[in-house]
């Protein structure tokens, strides 16, 4: 039945113009894990996504409080410091 093969919750993705030489890499690399090229793609691209872009980095950065930390002078005189 075609509902059994129904997954709630998981995308299909097609992915287009890639290389051959990219696919045979991944093919490769996916069997070299006991993967399948979709199992192995699938890991890839939840490792990407759970990546914060870095956007949101700046984003958190600028977010943090520094009043605690150096002062610009601390900071230039420790990197004079280092160059001597």
């Amino acid at each position: 039945m075609l509902a059994d093969c129904y997954h709630p919750g998981v995308a299909t993705l097609y992915i287009r113009d890639a290389s051959e030489d990219v696919a045979a890499t991944l093919k490769e690399r996916a069997a070299a894990g006991g993967m399948s090229l979709s199992a192995y793609v699938a890991a890839e691209l939840t490792m990407i996504a759970s990546r914060p872009t870095n956007e949101q980095i700046v984003a958190r950065l600028r977010a943090r409080d520094r009043t605690s930390g150096p002062s610009s002078a601390e900071i230039l005189e420790a990197v004079r410091a280092g160059l001597r």
